[in-house]
This record gives C-alpha cells, structure tokens and sequence, in this order.
C-alpha cells in the first residue's frame, strides 16, 4: 500500500534523509563529548548498595558521613518514592567490600539514622576486572550477532545481490546501535546490562522490517523485470511495505512506552533503562529500514553499475 494513495520518492529524496542521520551523529556526539556517558557498576565494577529510609535525608551529609567512616570515597543518591513512605538511598563506592564491610556499614548507617529507619535492600559488588570482561564479552555477542545478520542476509537474498544487501542492513542497524547509545546519554542513563538487552533487541526488531522490504524487491525484481531501474523497483518496495512497517513499529512503541510510563510512576530504574532507549531505538528502527537501508543499497547498485555501463 502507498503513502496517501501515490507512490512517495524514498530514493529521490535519499539526500535528505541521509543528511537527517549524519546531523542526529553530530549532535549526539558533541552531546556524548559534552555530558559523557556513566559506566554501571555491571561493567565497570565497585559496589552498589541499596537501602530503604523513611522521612528526609541530606545527600551531602550522608555522603560526608559515610566517608569519615570507611575511609574510602562514596557516592550517594536519594530518590523519592511517590507511592509509599520508603524511599531508596543508593551507595555507590568504586571499590567491591567484603560482607563484613558491608555488614558493618549498614550497621552504622542505621546507628546515625535510627529515626529514618533504614533498612539494606540488595547489594551489588563486583570487582573492576569482572567489569571489564564482563563488558568486554557484551560488545563481542553484539559483533558476533551483527555478523551472524549480515551473513543471513546474505544467503538469503543472494539473487538480488546478497552480500551488498547484508552490508547495507549492517550499516542500518549500526545507525540504530548509535542512536540508542545516544539515548543513555541524553537521559544520563548508566551504561549497564540492559544496553545489551536493548541493542540485540533493536538488532532483531529492525532486521527484521529489513527482511520484508528485501523480500519485496526480491518479488517485484520478478514481476517488473530486471530492465526496469533498480531505484524505481526499490521505490515501490518501500511503499508497498510502507504501512506494514509504521503500523507494527507504532504498535511496538505504545507498547513499550506503556511499561515505560508505568515504570516511572513505580519507580523501577531497572525497567526504565531498557524501555526508554528502546523506545528511542524503535522510531530509529523504522527510520534506517525504510529511509537508509533501501536508498543506500540503492546508492551502492548504482555506483556499481556505472563502470558496467562505461
């Protein structure tokens, strides 16, 4: 089905739509260089602990505190809840402690705010190399899934030029790995384990729109005839797919947005650093698979074919 009844012109106005993309890389990286991006103690180690309070607490004096104390630099975060009176107060330290450490913190936190009725919640200790490796080990399972992609691709739809399309889709869902890294950087999200998760989920969900305008080429390439331009038979692939990506893309996003709203409102940070960027990652989806992907291997056939033709 086309755009309001007529056939629009993706790859006549590719121009455009490339120009869009490398300004969102701009901006995204001056924004990166400017904010920079948090490491989670997933990746980067130390030792997370979360304690329940009740009433008001200082930040700076509990961070001031804690540090007398221990004798080693901490980080603290309040943050209200709006449903109950149990509020959470997060421990950051750089260093992983022992469970007597541990232990013994949790008991002079709750000496010094006896009237706040503190309690631990979890603890999340890991030390700076487990970090590293695991971190290491994420970003080879999204290279290792990204090439099992293209090679997919490849064999797949290797009668309309495999290997080309393969690339153009990795370069697609390379756009859209960026964009959702520049999600947490903009919502000063923490790099942690949901980045993963939000990536190989982003990976499949925009492969995925891909397919079905390759598989639509493939078809047309048949019916049209293969004298026909490359440009035209992939302009109206992307129309007749036009409406089957935007309706399951919009749907998808309702759907995420719906968990991200009701994770805000219960204050669920774990939930809230997947379903926002993912959120994010969904529009980038849609966009690089009907306004990147199908121009730039346009593009690509078409600079290929002009020492052909020479």
């Amino acid at each position: 089905m086309s755009i309001f009844g007529k056939n629009f012109d993706f790859i006549g106005k590719r121009k455009i739509f490339f120009a869009i993309s490398i300004a969102i890389m701009v901006a995204g990286l001056l924004i990166n260089v400017l904010m920079g991006v948090e490491l989670d103690i997933s990746f980067k180690g130390g030792t997370l602990i979360k304690y329940s309070y009740q009433g008001n607490l200082d930040r700076e004096k509990v961070e001031s505190f804690i540090e007398s104390k221990i004798n080693k630099k901490v980080s603290a975060q309040l943050t209200e809840s709006s449903m109950d009176n149990n509020n959470i107060l997060n421990i950051y330290l750089t260093e992983s402690i022992s469970m007597n450490e541990q232990k013994e913190l949790g008991e002079i936190i709750a000496t010094e705010y006896k009237d706040n009725k503190i309690q631990q919640v979890n603890v999340n200790s890991l030390s700076p190399a487990m970090g590293r490796l695991f971190f290491l080990k994420c970003l080879v399972a999204i290279a290792l899934a990204s090439v099992f992609l293209v090679i997919y691709v490849a064999l797949r739809f290797r009668k309309i030029g495999g290997w080309s399309a393969g690339v153009m889709a990795l370069v697609a869902l390379l756009h859209d790995i960026v964009v959702a890294y520049f999600a947490f950087v903009v919502f000063q999200i923490p790099l942690n384990d949901n980045f993963v998760a939000v990536v190989l989920s982003i990976l499949g969900f925009s492969l995925n729109d891909t397919i079905v305008i390759y598989d639509r080429i493939r078809e047309n390439q048949r019916t049209m005839g293969k004298d026909r331009a490359i440009g035209e038979i992939v302009n109206v692939s992307i129309n007749q797919s036009f409406t089957r990506s935007f309706n399951t893309s919009l749907c998808t996003f309702l759907a995420i947005s719906t968990v991200a709203v009701l994770a805000v409102i219960f204050n669920l940070e774990s939930i809230i650093s997947f379903a926002v960027p993912m959120m994010i990652g969904i529009i980038s989806g849609c966009y690089s698979t009907i306004c990147i992907c199908g121009p730039l291997w346009v593009l690509w056939k078409e600079r290929k074919a002009k020492p052909a033709r020479a």
